[in-house]
C-alpha cells in the first residue's frame, strides 16, 4: 500500500490501482480483508484510512524541521 500512495502522491489513484489489484489477486484480497479485520477498518475504506495515517505520518517528520522548539 505505501508503494502504491508513493509511487502515485494521489489517494485516488492509488486506490484505484489497490481495487484493481485486490480484482486480480485473491490472495491479496484475502490478506486485504484479515488485515482490515484487524486494524478495526471496514474493507471500503480500508485503504484510505490507512493513505490518511500514512501521509499524516509522513508530514509529521518535517515539523521537526519546521518547529524550533522541536530541535534538539
Amino acid at each position: 500500500m505505501q508503494s502504491l500512495i508513493s509511487q502515485h502522491r494521489s489517494i485516488d489513484v492509488a486506490e484505484s490501482e489497490f481495487r484493481k489489484l485486490l480484482y486480480e489477486d485473491e490472495l491479496l484480497k484475502h490478506n486485504y480483508r484479515q488485515w482490515c479485520r484487524k486494524e478495526g477498518f471496514s474493507e471500503r475504506k480500508g485503504f484510505i484510512e490507512y493513505c490518511h495515517s500514512f501521509i499524516d505520518e509522513e508530514e509529521s517528520r518535517w515539523d521537526v524541521l519546521r518547529d524550533p522548539d522541536m530541535m534538539f
